[in-house]
């Protein structure tokens, strides 16, 4: 079952979504194998720290979070990914790494790939390393206001 707070806050919305489970994965890109997703369009949360402040950047699967870019985005003078030790509190009811991409419900700003605006459909970990959650990329910008900056070099050429 996704993490409670996350399909509370969706069924208060009237946000129509689908759980989609596959076996145990800790990698993203073995978690859209897995789950017969498309690396596009399967977003994972890469937690980072601006001015020591914490964040996310969403990006999809094939892509890795560029932090000068991200840097250069935000105007923050420091800028690190941040470890999972520093986190894994964060997120009561979620497995460590697997946190759904809505850092409205954990007080954080939500920084999002412009690759994945251009898909129908967003999927993405919902608290565990066995359970996605697929919604219309629309409803999760309504839900969650993220901000769309280019957070891959792959986006910016």
């Amino acid at each position: 079952m996704p993490v409670r707070k996350l399909k509370e806050f969706l069924d208060a919305n009237q946000v129509q979504y689908e759980t989609l489970t596959h076996p145990t994965t800790y990698t993203a890109q073995h978690t859209a194998e897995s789950a017969h997703i498309p690396v596009k369009e399967l977003a994972k949360t890469v937690m980072v720290k601006l001015d020591g402040k914490m964040a996310m950047a969403v990006v999809p699967t094939s892509q890795r979070v560029d932090l000068d870019l991200l840097q250069k985005a935000t105007g923050a003078a420091n800028i690190e990914l941040a470890s999972e030790k520093e986190f894994q509190d964060m997120f009561p009811g979620c497995e460590v790494g697997a946190m759904p991409p809505f850092g409205n419900l954990y007080g954080m700003e939500v920084f999002v790939s412009p690759t994945l605006t251009e898909d129908e459909s967003i999927a993405f970990n919902a608290g565990s390393h066995t359970e996605l959650i697929r919604l219309s990329y629309k409803e999760y910008a309504q839900l969650v206001s993220p901000v769309v900056v280019n957070l891959s070099s792959s986006e910016a050429g």
